[in-house]
């Protein structure tokens, strides 16, 4: 059986596995994810200050709810170090219903 309950995966980078999971670590502890998954380095070629960069990434994937979802972008960019960090939602259209049930019981709306 599959349900809807509002879940979300929320995509960020940064330049190191440190500064990952110390991002995906502070989100999980204040409830704002019900969990992070580190990917492993990824190229990322982009338009900044009037060049085109290249460099090595990690890509830090939350699952969490729409509820959550201004407080995890607060969160993210209070503590992340880029001028301008990607944050991107994505909505869950389906998912089984235990696993989706999961992330709502494990997060909350505001950071504690």
């Amino acid at each position: 059986m599959f349900v809807t309950l509002a879940a979300l995966t929320v995509l960020t980078t940064t330049d190191s596995a440190a500064k990952a999971e110390e991002l995906a670590r502070g989100a999980v502890e204040a409830r704002l994810a019900a969990c992070a998954q580190i990917s492993a380095p990824v190229v990322s070629v982009y338009h900044w200050q009037n060049a085109i960069e290249t460099s090595e990434e990690w890509q830090i994937l939350f699952k969490t709810t729409e509820a959550c979802y201004e407080a995890l972008e607060a969160h993210l960019l209070a503590h992340h170090d880029y001028d301008t960090p990607e944050i991107i939602a994505t909505p869950v259209v389906r998912g089984s219903a235990a696993y989706l049930e999961w992330i709502a019981a494990q997060t909350t709306a505001t950071a504690r």
